[in-house]
C-alpha cells in the first residue's frame, strides 16, 4: 500500500513495544490503583467518623453536664449524688386472647390503678418500672405527675444514663440522646417539611462554637440511623395551644423518623396531642417512706462532707443531725420530692421561715431572690406569667411588667447586689478610675440569681411551683383569682389556684370547680381536692368538698378507679376526720366500699383502727382480706405485724399469700419473717412466703428464691419459686407496647374470620372492634378496648360508656382507664345521662 512507504519500521516497532509495556504495567498496577482508591475513600470516611465522633462526644458531655444540674439542689450537689432512682407505676396488663396472663401481686389485685394519685400507691409499693425498663416495650412514653413530683429529675436521670452509654439502658445503651426543655425548641418550625431544623437549632444552642457548623450533619446521621432517644422536659408546664405545637412537631418527627424513641414529661390532667400519637402515659411513683428516709440520709452525709465545711455554713448555729433527721423523717408524709427537698435544705441551712410546705417554698424564693428586690416585683412578674398563660416569656415583656419596681439609682457593675451600707464610698478628690457599667435590670438580676432561667432569648421561672406560689399572692391581693377559671386547663392555672386556696380564700373557686365537675371523670373536683392538704382547717369550703368526695366514695356501680380517687383525696388531705370516716366505712356491707376504706386506713396510718383491720382478716370477701393485710403492714406497729404473721401461719392459702406479700413492704420485721418462713416445715407456708420474697427488691431475696428452686423437697414449692423468679426477672414485660394495625393483629383477624368479615389494610376496623367489645369472650372484649381509643366518635363513646356500666368489673375498670386517657387528651366526655345511663 502507498501509505506504508511513509511508516518507519523502527519507529513503529518502538511505539508498539512502548504501548505494550504501558498497557502491561497499567494492567499490573490496576489492583494497586483500586486499593489506593479504596484506602483514600476509607481515610475520608474515617475522617468523617472522627469528626462526627468528636461532635457526638462533645454533645454527650454537654447533655451530661446539663442533666446533672437539672434539679432543685443543683447549687449544692450533682444529681447522681443525691438521686433516688425514679420508678414508674406499671400500667394495667394488656390482654391478648389466648395469650398468657401477666403475673399479678397482691397490690395489683387489690389497689385500683390510680395514676393521678401515686401517693397512695407509694404506701403499698405496687409493681413498678425503671425508666430503662419502660423503654423495653416499643411505645413512646409520657411521664406524668403533679408539679414537684420529680418528672424533670426522672428525665435528667435518663439523659445522664444515655449520655454515659450506661449498660442499664440495655438495647438503648448506644442510642444518641437529645435532651431539651420545651423552651429550647422554636416552634412552629420554619421548615415544616424538615422537623430536624428544630433539633439542629436547639442542639447548636448548647454546642461548642467549633462544633456548630457540624451539628446538622451529626443530627441527620443520628436520626437516619434510627438510634435516637429524644427526651423533652417541660411539656407539662405549657398551656394547650403550645402543647399542640409540640405535638405537631412530634407527629412530623415520628413520621419522618419512626424509629425515634421519645420520652416526655406530662401532667395527668392534660396530655393534648400525645395520646393520639400513641404515647403511653406512665405515672411517676411517689417516694415511699423508706425512699424518703434514704434521701434524708444521703443529704445528711453529703451536707456534712461538703456544705458544712464552707465558711458561711460555719457561721450558722449547728443542730444535732440525728435530732434534725428524726424531726424531718416524722413529718414527711404525703410530701412531694420538691417539698421534702426544700424542707430538708431549709432545716440544714438554718434559714427556714417555718415548718409548713408554704413556708418552705417561701424560704427558697427568698434564697433565690436578688438582694434588695421587693417581693411585690416577684409577685407581679409571676401574676403576669400566669394571667397571660405564658410560662415561657419574652424578657422585654417581663421588663415592662416590673419596670415600676426598677431602682432609680444605678451602681457600678461590680457593686450590684450590695446593700447601701456595703457599697464602697468614693475617695474625695479623685475621679472614678473606671466608668460605671450599665446596671442590670430586675429581670436580669433574677436570671443571675437563679430564680429565672433563660434559654434562646426567652425566660421562665426556675420551677413552676415557685411561679404558682408568687402568682397566687398577687392574684389574691388584687382580687383577680376568679379570672383563672376562664383559662384552659394548664399547670400554671391549677398551681395558682392551689396556693390561693392555701390562704383560705377559695370559696368561689371551689364552688365553680364543684359546679364544673361531673361524671364520668370528675376532673375539676379531684383537681380541687388536692388543695385540702395545705388549706386552713377552718376554711368554709372544706366541708362541702369532703361531702362531695364522700358521696362518690359510697356510690355503688361506678368504677373503683373513680371511687379510689375519692379515697385517695381523703387520705392525702391529712384531715383528722378522714380516719374516722374510713373506720366507719370499713364495717360496711359493701365489699367494695369496705376494701377502699381499709386501704384508706393504711394510707393514713390510723393505729386506732387496729381491731377493725383484725376483724377484716376474717371477712367473707377475699379482696377485703387482702386489703386488711396490706393496711396492717402499712401501719407497721408490732401489734399490726403480729396479726399479719398469724394470718401467714394459720390463714387460708390465699390469705397466707396476701400476708406474705404484705410483709414484703416492711424491711425490718417483715423481711425477717419471710427469711424464717422458708425454713419452716409447712408446705403451704413455704409456698406463700415465696410470693412475698418476689416483692423484695434486694439481692438476698433473689438468692434465696434460687436456692429454694433447687433445694426444696416439694415440687409445688419449687414450681412456685420458678414462677416468682420468672416474674421477677421479666420486669420489661410490664412495659407498654404499641398496638399493631388491625390487619396485623392475629386475634382480631381470627375473630373477623369467625364473623365472616375481612380486615383490610387502610380500612377502619371500628365496626368490627365494637362487635368485639360486645363478644361473650371477656378476653376479646378487653383486647378490643385499646384500639377504640383512636376513634373517639360519638358512637364509640356510647358503646364505651355502656361497657363501663356493665356488670363486668374487669371491663368496667379497663374502660374507665381508657376514658381517662381520652379525657386527658382533650376529648370532651359527655355525662352518662346523654347516653341514657344513670
Amino acid at each position: 500500500m502507498p501509505f506504508l512507504r511513509f511508516i518507519d519500521p523502527a519507529s513503529f516497532f518502538i511505539g508498539f513495544l512502548s504501548a505494550s509495556v504501558i498497557w502491561f504495567l497499567l494492567g499490573r498496577a490496576r489492583p494497586m490503583l483500586e486499593e489506593f482508591r479504596r484506602n483514600l475513600t476509607e481515610q475520608q470516611e474515617q475522617t468523617k467518623i472522627r469528626k462526627a465522633s468528636t461532635v457526638e462526644e462533645n454533645h454527650r458531655r454537654l447533655i451530661l453536664r446539663r442533666a446533672q444540674g437539672t434539679h432543685l439542689a443543683a447549687p449544692l450537689f450533682a444529681l447522681d449524688e443525691i438521686l433516688q432512682e425514679p420508678l414508674l407505676l406499671a400500667p394495667p396488663a394488656s390482654v391478648e386472647p389466648g395469650g398468657a396472663n401477666r403475673f399479678e401481686d397482691v397490690v395489683t389485685q387489690t389497689l385500683p390503678y390510680l395514676p393521678a394519685w401515686p401517693e397512695i400507691a407509694a404506701v403499698y409499693q405496687p409493681q413498678t418500672l425503671t425508666l430503662p425498663q419502660a423503654l423495653l416495650g416499643d411505645a413512646n412514653v409520657v411521664v406524668i405527675g403533679q408539679p414537684g413530683s420529680g418528672k424533670s429529675v426522672a428525665l435528667a436521670h435518663l439523659a445522664s444514663l444515655a449520655a454515659n452509654r450506661n449498660e442499664k439502658l440495655g438495647a438503648f445503651q448506644h442510642h444518641t440522646p437529645f435532651y431539651f426543655h420545651v423552651a429550647d425548641l422554636k416552634l412552629p418550625a420554619q421548615d415544616s417539611k424538615n422537623p430536624l431544623t428544630v433539633v439542629n437549632e436547639a442542639a447548636a444552642e448548647h454546642a461548642p462554637l467549633f462544633d456548630r457548623g457540624k451539628i446538622p450533619a451529626f443530627v441527620q446521621s443520628a436520626f437516619k440511623s434510627g438510634d435516637v432517644l429524644f427526651i423533652l422536659d417541660g411539656y407539662d408546664e405549657i398551656p394547650p395551644n403550645e402543647q399542640t405545637l409540640v405535638a405537631e412537631f412530634f407527629k412530623a418527627l415520628l413520621k419522618a423518623y419512626p424509629k425515634t424513641r421519645v420520652v416526655v414529661s406530662g401532667a395527668p390532667e392534660y396530655l393534648d396531642g400525645l395520646i393520639p400519637l400513641g404515647f403511653a402515659p406512665l405515672a411517676l411513683c411517689s417516694w415511699t417512706e423508706i425512699g424518703a428516709q434514704k434521701f434524708l440520709a444521703q443529704w445528711s452525709d453529703l451536707w456534712s462532707r461538703t456544705v458544712a465545711l464552707e465558711a458561711w455554713s460555719q457561721e450558722i448555729e449547728q443542730v444535732d443531725s440525728l435530732l434534725l433527721d428524726s424531726w424531718l423523717a416524722s413529718s414527711s408524709l404525703n410530701m412531694s420530692p420538691l417539698e421534702l427537698t426544700l424542707k430538708i435544705w431549709n432545716a440544714y441551712a438554718g434559714d427556714s421561715l417555718g415548718p409548713s410546705v408554704l413556708e418552705s417554698i417561701a424560704t427558697h424564693i427568698r434564697r433565690l431572690s436578688p438582694p434588695n428586690t421587693p417581693i411585690a416585683a416577684l409577685e407581679t412578674l409571676a401574676m403576669q406569667v400566669v394571667s397571660s398563660s405564658a410560662p415561657i416569656f419574652d424578657p422585654y415583656k417581663a421588663k415592662e411588667w416590673v419596670k415600676s419596681f426598677e431602682p432609680t439609682e444605678t451602681l457600678p457593675q461590680d457593686e450590684i447586689g450590695l446593700g447601701a451600707e456595703e457599697a464602697p464610698a468614693p475617695k474625695k478628690g479623685k475621679k472614678s478610675e473606671k466608668a460605671a457599667a450599665p446596671s442590670l435590670s430586675l429581670v436580669e438580676k433574677m436570671r443571675d440569681s437563679g430564680l429565672l432561667v433563660e434559654s434562646r432569648e426567652r425566660m421562665r421561672f426556675a420551677h413552676p411551683v415557685l411561679a404558682g406560689y408568687l402568682a397566687a399572692l398577687a392574684l389574691s391581693d388584687h382580687g383577680a383569682e376568679e379570672a383563672l377559671l376562664d383559662q384552659p386547663d394548664w399547670s400554671g392555672k391549677y398551681l395558682a389556684m392551689r396556693f390561693i386556696a392555701a390562704r383560705g380564700e377559695a370559696d368561689r373557686l371551689v364552688q365553680a370547680m364543684l359546679e364544673f365537675s361531673r361524671l364520668p371523670m370528675h376532673r375539676p373536683l379531684f383537681a380541687a381536692a388536692r388543695w385540702l392538704r395545705d388549706a386552713p382547717k377552718k376554711a368554709a369550703w372544706r366541708g362541702k368538698m369532703f361531702g362531695t368526695l364522700a358521696a362518690i366514695l359510697q356510690t355503688e356501680g361506678v368504677p373503683l378507679n373513680l371511687r379510689g380517687q375519692a379515697m385517695a383525696a381523703f387520705a392525702y388531705s391529712g384531715d383528722a376526720s378522714a380516719a374516722a370516716l374510713f373506720r366507719q366505712f370499713a364495717a360496711s356491707n359493701s365489699f367494695e366500699l369496705a376494701r377502699l376504706a381499709i386501704l384508706g386506713i393504711g394510707a393514713t396510718r390510723d393505729v386506732k383502727s387496729l381491731s377493725v383491720l383484725e376483724n377484716a382478716i376474717d371477712a367473707p370477701s377475699l379482696s377485703v382480706k387482702r386489703a386488711a393485710c396490706m393496711a396492717l403492714s402499712a401501719l407497721g406497729t408490732n401489734d399490726a405485724l403480729e396479726i399479719v404473721a398469724r394470718a401467714l401461719l394459720n390463714g387460708e392459702e390465699d390469705v397466707r399469700r396476701a400476708a406474705s406479700e404484705a410483709l414484703a413492704n416492711d424491711p425490718t420485721e417483715g423481711y425477717a419473717m419471710l427469711r424464717d418462713g422458708v425454713t419452716i416445715n409447712d408446705i403451704l407456708l413455704r409456698r406463700a412466703v415465696l410470693y412475698g420474697l418476689g416483692r423484695v427488691r434486694e439481692d438476698w431475696a433473689t438468692d434465696l428464691l434460687k436456692k429454694v428452686q433447687i433445694e426444696d423437697e416439694q415440687w409445688v414449692v419449687r414450681n412456685a419459686a420458678t414462677e416468682v423468679l420468672d416474674a421477677k426477672e421479666n420486669g420489661g414485660n410490664l412495659a407498654p407496647t404499641k398496638l399493631k394495625a388491625p390487619h396485623e393483629t392475629p386475634w382480631l383477624i381470627e375473630f373477623a374470620a369467625k364473623k365472616g368479615i375481612g380486615v383490610s389494610p387502610g380500612v377502619p376496623a371500628t365496626d368490627l372492634l365494637l362487635l368485639a367489645l360486645k363478644d361473650d369472650n371477656p378476653e376479646v372484649r378487653l383486647a378490643a378496648l385499646p384500639f377504640l381509643k383512636y376513634t373517639p366518635q360519638d358512637t364509640v363513646l356510647k358503646q364505651l360508656y355502656e361497657a363501663m356500666y356493665k356488670d363486668d368489673p374487669e371491663l368496667r375498670e379497663a374502660t374507665f382507664n381508657l376514658l381517662w386517657e381520652l379525657g386527658a387528651a382533650g376529648v370532651k366526655l359527655p355525662h352518662p345521662s346523654e347516653y341514657g345511663l344513670n
